[in-house]
């Protein structure tokens, strides 16, 4: 199932953002070639980045809790779950594949 994710970051976190950022993306990118991941991407506010929106294609939720398990920014408390968002969508398909 298609969901859209917004999570916006706990507050003053932005330098330990960046330090683990490389490691979020890592997983990111191999979970995007694996299409489970088919969009994500920077939240800005006042040119400043307050969190991460993500277009996911989970199977189930056990996927999604075994995504978020293993999610760096989730681990080192960027993400603030008690606003974190997961939104039923449905995408329309990319014909210019």
């Amino acid at each position: 199932m298609q969901y859209l994710i917004i999570a916006y970051d706990n507050e003053g976190v932005l330098e330990k953002r960046l330090e683990v950022r490389g490691l979020h993306l890592k997983n990111t990118k191999k979970l995007m070639s694996e299409g489970k991941i088919i969009s994500a991407g920077a939240l800005i506010e006042d040119e400043k980045i307050v969190g991460t929106t993500l277009f996911v294609d989970f199977n189930s939720d056990d996927e999604i809790n075994e995504w978020l398990e293993n999610e760096p920014y989730v681990q080192n408390n960027i993400w603030n779950m008690e606003e974190f968002q997961i939104v039923p969508v449905k995408m329309i398909p990319n014909t210019n594949k």
